[in-house]
C-alpha cells in the first residue's frame, strides 16, 4: 500500500458571504465537491453542529422571597414560572469556557431587561434588550444566577433526595447549544467539460454567543479530531496529491481559450439574452435587474442570480440548462475585451 499511486481529490474552495455574514447568520459555499461528497460533508457538518458545539445557559436561580418556581413573586407583575421561561431565553457567553454568576437587583416600578443584570468578568450579555420581569410600584426582584458551559440539552439538575433546596434554588433544564437551526442543499457545478461535481451551500444560524464561521471550525475541528481515530494504518497524503481547479482559483478575468470557449460561438457572448430562449418569467427578472446580454448573465456567480428579485430556484435552473446547451454556466467571469478581441481577430 505505501507504494501504490492514489488519483488525486478535486479540492474544494470554501467561501463565506460576506455580504450576509453576520453574528446571527452565515452562508457558507464549498466548491467543487466529488460527486456525492456534498450530501456527506453537508450532513455528518450539520448533526455535529446541531448537538457539538459548546455553549453556555442559566441553570440554577434563587429568586428572593420564593423556593419553586410555581409561587407568586411580591411585586412583581409574572408569576414564578413566568419569570423563569423568560430567563431560559436569556443568551450568555463564557470567554473562557468556565462557569460563573450573575445578580440582579431591583427596586420599584420599572421594566426588568437583561441589561440590569451584573454578571462575571467572564460571562457577556448578548440580549440585554430582553424582558425578564415587570416590577410594580413598590416592588423588588432579587435573583441570582449560575451559568454554566456545557454541549447540547440538559434536564434540571435537581438533587434526587430534597424536594426543596435549603437556600431556595430552583434548578432549570438547559440548552447550552449555541446554534439554532443549519440547512444544506446541493447543486450540481462544473469543473472543466465534468458538470458532475457537488456544491455545498450551508446556512448557520446562531443565537449571536459565537459567530457562524467559528460554529464551523469547531464543527470540522471535532469531525477531524474523531475521524483520526479510525485510522489503522498511515493516512493517505490527498492534500499533496490534489489541488483545487485552476478554474476555481482564480477570480480575475481568465482568456476564453482557458475556459474551454474555443468551440463555442463566441458572438452569442454579446448578444440579447432572448438568444436563449428563456422562459418568459425568468427572461422578464434578469431584465429587470438589468441584465441584458449573454455575457452580463454567465458572469454573474450562481449565488447572486438567486438574490434577483422574483428570480427562485425553478427559474435558476431553467435558466442554468439553456445556458448549458450552449457550453455556458453563471460565474464564469469572462473579460468583455477578450471576447471582442477574438472576434476582431475572426474578422482580419
Amino acid at each position: 500500500m505505501a507504494n501504490r499511486d492514489y488519483r488525486p481529490l478535486t479540492i474544494p474552495r470554501v467561501t463565506w458571504d460576506k455580504k450576509t455574514v453576520t453574528e446571527h447568520y452565515g452562508k457558507l459555499v464549498a466548491q467543487p465537491l466529488e460527486p456525492g461528497f456534498g450530501v456527506t460533508f453537508g450532513n455528518a457538518l450539520r448533526r455535529v453542529i446541531l448537538g457539538g458545539i459548546e455553549g453556555a445557559a442559566v441553570t440554577s436561580i434563587i429568586i428572593k422571597g420564593i423556593n419553586n418556581e410555581f409561587s407568586i413573586i411580591k411585586g412583581v407583575v409574572e408569576d414564578g414560572m413566568q419569570v423563569v421561561l423568560n430567563i431560559k431565553e436569556i443568551v450568555v457567553r463564557s470567554n473562557d469556557g468556565k462557569p460563573g454568576t450573575m445578580r440582579l437587583h431591583v427596586s420599584g416600578e420599572s421594566v426588568v431587561r437583561v441589561r440590569d443584570i451584573v454578571a462575571d468578568e467572564n460571562i457577556t450579555l448578548i440580549n440585554p434588550d430582553h424582558i425578564i420581569a415587570h416590577v410594580a410600584k413598590g416592588g423588588e426582584l432579587d435573583i441570582e444566577f449560575a451559568v454554566e458551559t456545557g454541549r447540547g440539552y440538559r434536564t434540571a439538575q435537581w438533587p434526587l433526595d430534597k424536594a426543596f433546596q435549603p437556600d431556595g434554588r430552583i434548578h432549570l433544564d438547559a440548552m447550552f447549544s449555541p446554534v439554532k437551526k443549519v440547512m444544506f442543499d446541493i447543486e450540481k457545478t462544473r469543473v472543466g467539460q465534468d458538470i458532475d461535481y457537488d456544491k455545498l451551500s450551508m446556512h448557520i444560524y446562531t443565537d449571536g454567543s459565537i459567530s457562524p464561521v467559528d460554529v464551523l471550525n469547531y464543527g470540522v475541528s471535532i469531525l477531524r479530531t474523531q475521524l483520526e481515530h479510525f485510522l489503522s494504518s498511515a493516512e493517505v497524503p490527498f492534500n499533496e496529491i490534489s489541488k483545487m481547479p485552476e478554474a476555481e482559483k482564480e477570480k480575475a478575468p481568465v482568456r476564453l481559450d482557458q475556459l474551454g470557449l474555443k468551440d463555442i460561438p463566441v458572438e452569442l457572448l454579446l448578444k440579447p439574452i432572448e438568444e436563449l430562449e428563456l422562459n418568459v418569467r425568468a427572461y422578464n427578472c434578469l431584465k429587470n435587474a438589468g441584465i441584458k446580454r449573454v455575457i452580463d448573465l454567465v458572469n454573474v456567480p450562481e449565488e447572486d442570480a438567486l438574490k434577483i428579485k422574483n428570480f427562485g430556484r425553478k427559474s435558476l435552473n431553467e435558466v442554468k440548462e439553456s445556458m448549458a446547451a450552449f457550453g455556458l454556466y453563471f460565474g464564469m467571469n469572462i473579460n468583455e475585451e477578450d471576447v471582442r478581441k477574438v472576434l476582431a481577430s475572426r474578422e482580419a
